[in-house]
């Protein structure tokens, strides 16, 4: 679940990722029962909860384990979990973001800390990269949903504030509030659904990095997810098709 500054770098990342499917879908399940426990367990009625399931279904989560997830809620035998963000330094002072959902803050603390020094990192005080990103909505389509100026023309006009595409995908970013309302927008023109669509923190201005910084911001980044109570992680990096390409030779 890692939100990086452009989608090659997520793409470089797949094939691990679906290595990791059901630790993945362990992470979604943890999110749907916390919106659900939270709010309203009607998708309908609850905007985190409708988000979750999104979210799940785009990574192909099987129906089943999503209504076990918002059961669970619903049956009162869901664990208590507290919400807390991390923020901290990887290779080359590249700002990183971690999210996490824990019912042991003092382990949680200790193992993302753990992974931050293991890892050529240092995890900082609340606020320290903080101001590194934006805090935005996110909708996510595939490049051949649309060219990218009809979609960014649909997209300006559902209200989102801006659009990049490139060869993979076409994101859509909006002001958090006007998330669900540029989703239903886009939906009804487009009559697609996205492949996602959700709150994330966007870097302002994403630092080059190496082959090397980027290898070693990966291992970071993969080392973090792979933690059962990290949920997301976002590092505000970028990195040039040439760089990208080596990697994905050496993966």
């Amino acid at each position: 679940m890692a939100g990086h500054s452009k989608f090659k770098n997520i793409m470089y990342r797949k094939g691990a990722q679906d290595a990791k499917r059901s630790k993945m879908f362990s992470k979604y399940s943890r999110e749907i029962t916390v919106a659900a426990k939270m709010g309203d367990p009607d998708p309908e009625a609850n905007p985190r909860l409708r988000l979750a399931i999104q979210t799940a279904k785009a990574a192909s989560m099987p129906k089943d384990n999503i209504a076990r997830a918002i059961q669970k809620a619903i049956g009162g035998d869901a664990e208590n979990y507290d919400e807390l963000r991390y923020e901290g330094y990887g290779p080359s002072g590249v700002a990183i973001i971690v999210e996490t959902l824990t019912d042991n803050r003092n382990r949680t603390g200790s193992d993302v800390r753990a992974i931050f020094g293991k890892n050529g990192g240092n995890m900082g005080e609340t606020g320290s990269v903080g101001f590194m990103f934006d805090h935005v909505g996110e909708i996510i389509y595939a490049a051949d949903v649309a060219d990218a100026d009809t979609m960014f023309e649909a997209a300006l006009e559902a209200g989102a504030e801006n659009v990049e595409s490139d060869g993979e995908s076409h994101a859509i970013y909006t002001a958090t509030s006007d998330l669900h309302a540029v989703l239903s927008a886009l939906k009804d023109a487009l009559g697609v659904e996205p492949d996602s669509a959700k709150l994330i923190f966007k870097g302002k201005d994403p630092s080059d990095v190496d082959f090397e910084t980027a290898q070693k911001v990966m291992k970071l980044v993969d080392a973090l997810e792979d933690n059962d109570d990290v949920q997301t992680v976002y590092a505000n990096y970028d990195v040039s098709d040439e760089v990208m390409a080596r990697l994905n030779e050496e993966e």
